[in-house]
């Protein structure tokens, strides 16, 4: 398989990037975090970038690396931030730059379980009660759906392993 491009896209917590390594792996292909490349661009982090230069400035390096990995990588799993899909033009970018555009689509109180594990790591919503969470994940999937659904592919994700979905992937590979 040559020259495959594969976007996982999806809420916070939905495995974007646990099936993310799972598939680069097995396809023997670069596995990138969009938050990661971003940090290494910027030399610091996600959190410091929206403390010290907001929320603008990095929606606007965003689609720049996002671009930039289209442009440079050959072959990769690319993995976007929850909110990524959601702004701008990049939905569309993405889905013109490649076929493989998938939705992680894991519900509501799927991802209230597995968030409340790992609040403290999450700066959206280590503010939150444990019992606003479900809520808050609900308003933010509804505004996000929009742009989540417009992927190519949707992979129900709630009773699967990583490794159910990545083969899922793996198998719908355009």
């Amino acid at each position: 398989m040559k020259d495959v491009k594969i976007v996982l896209l999806g809420y916070m917590g939905s495995g974007k990037t646990t099936v993310g390594r799972i598939v680069a792996n097995h396809l023997n292909i670069k596995f990138l975090d969009l938050d990661a490349y971003i940090e290494q661009r910027e030399d610091m982090s996600v959190s410091s970038i929206f403390k010290e230069k907001g929320e603008i400035y990095f929606r606007k390096k965003e689609i720049e690396y996002l671009i930039e990995i289209f442009l440079n990588e050959s072959s990769f799993v690319l993995s976007l931030g929850g909110g990524t899909p959601c702004f701008g033009d990049n939905m569309n970018v993405i889905n013109e730059k490649t076929a493989n555009s998938f939705y992680l689509n894991v519900g509501i109180s799927e991802l209230k379980e597995r968030l409340v594990k790992e609040k403290n790591h999450r700066p959206m919503i280590s503010h939150l009660q444990d019992n606003e969470l479900t809520e808050f994940i609900g308003k933010h999937l509804f505004e996000r759906s929009f742009f989540y659904n417009k992927a190519h592919q949707k992979v129900k994700s709630d009773n699967n392993s990583p490794t159910e979905i990545a083969e899922v992937i793996i198998n719908s590979l355009v």
